[in-house]
């Protein structure tokens, strides 16, 4: 993937295209080119929802990502079959495993139940009397080595199991804390930047100790690479959400790795109940939506995509910078969200908040997200806008920004 002197070399090197005036496509024509054909019930307008143009990222809130024709092609066809929920499951986490080097997966309902269950797989293995006991952990390991920078708020997702975190900051710690009540080792992977202990270290510790190792890289894709990174270099478990770059069901999620602690997972997983899974059941619409899904991401050619991207931020780089007292700045995230973002910022001649912008484009026509940048700025990215949306963010910008001027 390419370092961010190289993206902002490239795009210095971009044409500035023209406005879209000049280049004789208006809103209108490029909100037509994302229109499809009305269906017979228009959810959306019957009960009032803002739908908006989304330059602000994958956000759960904002509901993620949109599947493409090829995953809602098969949720459709397997909306009208029946088939064992355990076989999906089995042929799906088969293909998924291949498809990223594992040994065995099984799609979850998204990143979180990923976690819970590979944790109750780890805590019980297969011992059915222990599954039925979760979260009363009597009688099993209770506690999980977690580093005190990726102790946060995703941590509740082992600790439904029951267990206890313990903190640690050094390779010398974790050899302290390790004991007979030590079930797991769990890695935050976008605080990865903020640990001591990186990720071939914390594997290295994991086996010396003959301690499972789980890595939560819900949002870090792209890059593609990831997908199968973290299970060569020797994680024990991986759990990732389906519902973001990889654009399956938002409510779908992936756990992979070892085989022996997958099968555990899954007894802890619907179709069975009395577990502490039983709420998190994924369809069958979700577990075929979501193998397809990945299977058309890692096919993609995501060179020309990452192109693609460049290439909207200079778009809309080239239309704001085009007002005095506006600048832009293209950063690219180490890890989580790994894309192009574009910061758009201006001075005090521009009487405008980031609040008041943020407002003012929420509240537009059509409806745009972006998120903070600063008190006077505002940042977006691109990959998950639709064709030509870029130019009607870059003009919507251009027109508030031009407003404001004094």
């Amino acid at each position: 993937m390419l370092s961010r002197r190289k993206l902002l070399k490239r795009l210095g090197a971009l044409p500035l295209v023209g406005g879209l005036m000049g280049s004789g496509i208006s809103v209108s024509s490029a909100m037509a080119a994302n229109t499809e054909v009305a269906p017979k019930r228009n959810l959306v307008q019957e009960l009032g929802l803002r739908s908006f143009v989304n330059a602000a990222g994958t956000y759960t809130a904002m509901t993620a990502s949109l599947m493409p024709k090829e995953v809602m092609e098969a949720i459709n066809y397997a909306s009208r079959h029946y088939v064992m929920l355990d076989e999906v499951q089995d042929k799906v986490g088969e293909r998924i495993a291949a498809l990223c080097h594992a040994e065995a997966a099984t799609v979850t309902a998204g990143c979180w139940s990923a976690m819970v269950l590979g944790t109750a797989g780890v805590l019980t293995g297969k011992d059915r009397d222990k599954i039925r006991q979760l979260p009363n952990l009597e009688g099993m390991k209770s506690e999980v080595i977690v580093q005190k920078s990726h102790n946060v708020g995703y941590v509740h997702a082992i600790t439904n199991t029951g267990v206890k975190v313990v903190e640690v900051e050094t390779a010398a710690e974790v050899d302290r804390a390790v004991n007979d009540k030590t079930a797991m080792m769990w890695f935050l992977n976008y605080q990865a930047p903020d640990g001591k202990i990186n990720h071939e270290e914390w594997v290295a510790l994991g086996k010396k100790h003959g301690i499972p190792t789980m890595i939560d890289m819900a949002a870090d894709v792209p890059p593609v690479e990831n997908l199968w990174k973290y299970n060569d270099m020797g994680f024990d478990l991986v759990c990732v959400s389906g519902g973001k770059a990889i654009k399956g069901p938002q409510s779908a999620g992936i756990l992979m790795g070892r085989k022996d602690l997958i099968e555990a997972a899954r007894l802890s997983a619907p179709p069975r109940g009395g577990t502490i899974g039983r709420g998190m059941k994924v369809n069958k619409e979700e577990i075929l939506g979501m193998y397809v899904a990945l299977d058309e991401y890692i096919k993609k050619d995501h060179d020309k995509e990452w192109k693609e991207w460049e290439e909207k931020v200079a778009y809309v780089a080239g239309e704001v910078e085009k007002i005095d007292g506006v600048t832009t700045d293209v950063s690219v995230p180490p890890i989580a969200n790994h894309t192009p973002y574009l910061k758009i910022s201006w001075d005090d001649s521009i009487q405008l908040t980031r609040e008041q912008m943020q407002e003012k484009l929420r509240l537009g026509e059509p409806s745009i997200e972006v998120i903070s940048g600063g008190d006077q700025a505002i940042s977006m990215t691109v990959f998950m806008l639709r064709p030509k949306e870029e130019k009607i963010v870059a003009k919507r910008i251009v027109e508030e920004l031009r407003i404001a001027k004094v």
